[in-house]
């Protein structure tokens, strides 16, 4: 018999132990081999897609906030960073759009989907282009939560407020919390925000209207948050 298997079989001391060995892997695999932009190149390369969150009724509860904020606020033009395969911008209503990805595949599936769409273009993240890409308005979508290293977190913030003229709309979760996904970190994101860009400030919270109640769920811990450059037209947030 092997060490583990007899630690394994060991009353109490083994299962302990060897629980804690499984926790200690999958954080070394996360923090030393885990990159995030390898992970989603990878998953749409073999076909996959952005996940439940872009479809079904999250989708359609998505697709209603925007489109009613961009109307509602006369939004002439939008990027987001991590467009994804580009089903939840199907959905939605943009009078110019610009979608970022770290996925070349993700971005190629765009690109076709929409190729007669002269409204949108997606680039690649790591384009010397997207520096200079400007909008009244920038999303990220469900992706704080998947930025697992803190290096790609930071840089990823910090072009998306850097890319926004007016709004910046995020819908993520926003507290410090444990998750078995390799592939899933939870952030206070607010906290970064409040350090390092304190002339944005909060001006909505919009909870999810199908909250995840357990793992097994098909509801979303993501709510909406919408800040606003403290630099722009205060009567624009009204």
């Amino acid at each position: 018999m092997t060490l583990k298997e007899t630690l394994k079989q060991t009353p109490f001391v083994g299962p302990r132990a060897y629980a804690m060995g499984r926790a200690a892997r999958r954080l070394l695999l996360r923090f030393t081999k885990f990159r995030s932009p390898d992970y989603w190149e990878a998953r749409y390369a073999r076909g996959g897609n952005s996940g439940s969150g872009s479809y079904g009724q999250l989708a359609e509860f998505k697709a209603a906030v925007l489109n009613d904020f961009v109307a509602r606020h006369e939004i002439s033009s939008v990027i987001e960073f991590g467009c994804g395969d580009g089903h939840q911008l199907s959905l939605s209503k943009y009078p110019s759009y610009v979608g970022i990805d770290v996925s070349a595949t993700a971005v190629e599936r765009c690109r076709k989907v929409f190729q007669h769409d002269r409204s949108k273009k997606f680039l690649l993240a790591h384009e010397s282009s997207v520096d200079s890409e400007r909008a009244d308005l920038v999303l990220s979508l469900d992706v704080i939560y998947h930025l697992v290293e803190d290096d790609v977190y930071d840089r990823y913030m910090r072009s998306l407020f850097g890319a926004a003229n007016q709004f910046v709309v995020i819908y993520s979760d926003n507290e410090e919390s444990p998750d078995e996904a390799q592939h899933v970190r939870h952030r206070r994101f607010t906290n970064w925000i409040e350090l390092n860009k304190p002339d944005w400030k909060m001006i909505e919270h919009i909870p999810n209207q199908f909250p995840r109640l357990s793992n097994n769920d098909l509801g979303s811990w993501a709510d909406f948050w919408v800040f606003i450059n403290a630099n722009s037209d205060p009567t624009s947030a009204v």
